[in-house]
């Protein structure tokens, strides 16, 4: 390796060599190889001055050799690891990746590390990313085992993200100004019809799990998602919070809990719902898995008694690494409530395709979303029963160049396009988001 200049504490160099610093000016240059810098960074770490180390990984972790600067950020994400720094870790062995994706070694520390934040799903997902890629076959097995591993196990994680979200249509209303009823047309108070405005949107998850026995353990989530907006009126708040078994067969795991959840709409409650459900998440092979939910809730709404009623849904998905770069996935459901009023009992469908791939230091995603809803009568007032089409298109980006303690600006923008038999019902919105998420 070509020589290089370092300006070094000279304590920090006499710590090496036990030499005296008295009479020795506050700084002098040493020439040394990138690969003597390394050496001399696992010394002084192995002596305890974790600090010192990391300074001088940082500075190799600039170095115009590619090999030389993902060496240092790795062995600088040990430091951080060491010392608890897990959150900044992850980001620059994701930063290796972004450099190197088929670093093999990396990818499994970045797996372990993701699953000791509590992303477990996360580091099962880097794993699949590993086995499509052509491995040795003792490391594949390795990576097989450490797959079954990982799906027992972190006892604490959360993840946040907040954006600023202009939108078209805020209260996924209609543009018309009139309603068809078999009296004719009725005129649309203002306030029922599209509004246009700028919020903030915040998504937050925390979870924790307690092992019991073996592979049984007990899981306790929370789930909030709120959507503010200058007018309050508009405001639209959901929490959820849910307990129940997790346990592992073979390699499927199983889990069922039961939820209560609340959701305000302009700063009033709006429903309360009970929910039960049950899933299950196996690999199909080495670089798929496909996970199976059911759920069965109940809806108490506080606008309308003739909406209080109970549903079922089934949903799908399926996950395929089609390289270390890129994952496609698959999902479909079906979805029947039952209402006071056969007029609010609907019975629907819908799937999807969606696409993630890293490009550089970038996260790109687009995904398509498409549904049918069918409700069983009409109201009263109204020529026919409500019939919906729904088709969403999204694209987004995590820019983690820029990343900022553990988090990351995010782009997305989604377009939602509900045609419906019923003007109420039927609305056009784009809904564009700027903001920050975890970076991994």
């Amino acid at each position: 390796m070509r020589g290089r200049d370092f300006t070094l504490l000279v304590g920090l160099v006499a710590g090496l060599t036990g030499s005296p610093t008295v009479a020795a000016p506050a700084t002098r240059k040493v020439f040394a190889t990138a690969g003597q810098m390394l050496n001399i960074a696992e010394e002084i770490a192995r002596r305890g001055n974790g600090h010192d180390a990391e300074t001088i990984l940082d500075l190799l972790a600039g170095d115009p050799d590619r090999n030389v600067r993902n060496e240092a950020r790795f062995r600088r994400a040990l430091l951080l690891e060491a010392s608890g720094r897990n959150e900044a870790a992850a980001v620059l062995l994701r930063r290796i990746l972004d450099d190197r994706p088929d670093a093999t070694a990396v990818r499994l520390k970045l797996a372990t590390m993701l699953q000791k934040l509590g992303h477990e799903d996360s580091a099962l997902r880097e794993l699949r990313a590993l086995r499509s890629s052509d491995l040795p076959p003792n490391v594949a097995r390795f990576v097989d085992r450490l797959s079954a591993s990982l799906q027992a196990t972190k006892p604490l994680g959360f993840q946040i993200e907040l954006a600023l979200a202009p939108d078209s249509n805020i209260n996924h209303a209609t543009r018309s100004d009139t309603l068809g009823t078999i009296f004719g047309d009725f005129t649309l108070d203002p306030g029922s019809q599209a509004r246009s405005g700028v919020g903030v949107a915040l998504r937050s998850f925390a979870q924790a799990r307690h092992m019991i026995k073996g592979d049984l353990g007990v899981v306790a989530r929370a789930n909030g998602e709120a959507s503010l907006y200058r007018h309050e009126d508009f405001n639209d708040i959901a929490l959820e919070l849910s307990v129940g078994p997790e346990w592992r067969i073979g390699n499927t795991r199983l889990s069922a809990e039961a939820g209560i959840g609340r959701q305000w709409y302009g700063m009033k409650p709006f429903q309360r719902s009970l929910r039960l459900s049950a899933s299950a998440a196996r690999p199909i092979d080495s670089v798929s898995m496909l996970r199976l939910d059911g759920s069965a809730r109940r809806i108490d709404n506080r606008f309308n008694d003739l909406q209080d009623g109970r549903g079922i849904s089934l949903r799908a998905r399926y996950e395929r690494s089609l390289s270390p770069d890129l994952l496609v996935a698959a999902n479909a459901g079906v979805d029947r409530f039952k209402a006071r009023d056969d007029a609010y009992s609907t019975r629907g469908w819908n799937g999807g395709l969606s696409a993630y791939r890293n490009v550089g230091r970038m996260t790109l995603s687009a995904g398509v979303d498409f549904g049918r809803l069918k409700a069983d009568d009409r109201l009263l007032l109204l020529p026919e029963r409500r019939k919906d089409r729904l088709t969403r298109f999204s694209v987004g980006s995590v820019l983690r160049q820029f990343t900022f303690a553990g988090f990351a600006p995010v782009t997305r923008i989604i377009i939602e396009r509900n045609r419906s038999t019923v003007e109420f019902y039927d609305f056009k919105r784009v809904r564009t988001e700027f903001g920050i998420s975890r970076a991994f």
